[in-house]
């Protein structure tokens, strides 16, 4: 990705505990993609699941909508109980609406997980550090909206138990999965947003 500022290289430092590459932990984490239909945020978590998934038509990725990937996936999850959906965002996209958890933990659908994959930064807009970065816990967030299931995976250790989890459950599951600040894999996806709604929608049925 190419930074907007001039200051955005210095401001790639990991916070501590942010030391696992995302092009590694988040295939490791999701597994078997073709089990879940997914909804991502925007910026990185669209091409970590663009490139995991050689943009699969199961795949539902965001661009400019910023703060809508829960509320989407909550409510395909009410639509299709018979599917496991996954909602793949990161932490300046969750913080935009992190409001969402607490309507997602009242409804609690026990067929959606979602993962956020937080590098401390807003890396859409040339890597200023996040509120992640100094000290907001968006794990503690959910588990305080009410979410009963939540996980942080800051080692390669922990990755296991959170993979489980996000197939598990009678409840809705939330995944934080903290990465270093590097780019995302470089992956030319489909923007064309008809298009992708067809497909995903074939996809459902």
């Amino acid at each position: 990705m190419t930074t907007q500022n001039p200051g955005a290289a210095m401001a790639r430092v990991a916070a501590p505990g942010y030391v696992l590459d995302r092009r590694e932990a988040v295939p490791a984490l999701i597994g078997r993609h073709e089990d879940f239909l997914i909804v991502t945020g925007l910026a990185g978590t669209s091409k970590d699941l663009a490139a995991l998934t050689d943009d699969g038509a199961h795949v539902y990725t965001m661009a400019g909508a910023m703060g809508g990937a829960c509320m989407i996936g909550l409510g395909l999850a009410l639509a299709r109980p018979d599917r496991r959906v996954l909602v793949l965002t990161g932490d300046g996209e969750l913080l935009m609406n992190v409001g969402a958890l607490a309507t997602i933990s009242v409804l609690n659908p026990p067929n959606l997980s979602i993962v956020c994959v937080d590098n401390g930064h807003y890396g859409e807009t040339g890597y200023q550090k996040s509120h992640t970065s100094l000290g907001v816990d968006l794990e503690r967030m959910a588990a305080g909206a009410g979410i009963k299931t939540t996980r942080t995976v800051s080692t390669g250790a922990e990755i296991a138990d959170a993979a489980r989890v996000l197939r598990e459950g009678n409840g809705t599951a939330f995944v934080l999965l903290r990465v270093t600040p590097s780019d995302p894999p470089a992956y030319r996806r489909n923007m064309d947003p008809a298009a992708c709604r067809v497909r995903f929608k074939a996809a459902l049925a």
